[in-house]
C-alpha cells in the first residue's frame, strides 16, 4: 500500500472512531471545528467583498473604507479574504504594510488553527 492510500486510510479510520467513539475530546474537537470554519469563511467573505467595494469606491473618489477596517478583519480572521482581495481587485497592493502584512497573517492564523486543533486531537 502506498504511503498516500495508508494516511487516506488512516484518516478515515482516525474520523470513524471519533464519530462511533466521542470521547470528551473527540465531542470539543467537532464542536469547535462546526464552529470554526462557519466562521473563518464568514470573516474571509466579507473581507474580500470590503475589499472589491473600497477598490470601486477609489476609482469614483468616494469615501473609503479605512484601512484600520481591513487590519481588524484580517487579524480576527480575515487575512485570507484580505490577500484574495488585494490580488483580485489589485487594491493595496502598494501599500508595503499589505503586502508583508497580509502573508505573515495568513501564516499566523494557520499555526494558531493547527495548534487548537491538535491540542484537542
Amino acid at each position: 500500500m502506498t504511503k498516500y492510500l495508508q494516511k487516506s486510510r488512516n484518516l478515515v479510520i482516525f474520523n470513524l472512531w471519533i464519530v462511533n467513539n466521542p470521547s470528551e475530546k473527540g465531542i470539543m474537537w467537532m464542536e469547535l471545528l462546526s464552529s470554526l470554519i462557519p466562521y473563518l469563511i464568514g470573516v474571509n467573505v466579507i473581507t474580500f467583498l470590503f475589499m472589491g467595494m473600497d477598490k470601486q469606491r477609489a476609482k469614483k473618489q468616494q469615501y473609503r473604507i479605512p484601512e484600520r477596517t481591513f487590519w481588524l478583519l484580517a487579524i480576527v480572521g480575515g487575512s485570507l479574504g484580505l490577500w484574495a482581495g488585494m490580488k483580485t481587485f489589485h487594491h493595496k497592493t502598494k501599500h508595503m504594510s499589505f503586502r508583508i502584512g497580509s502573508p505573515i497573517l495568513i501564516l499566523l492564523h494557520v499555526i494558531i488553527v493547527c495548534y487548537v486543533v491538535f491540542s484537542l486531537s
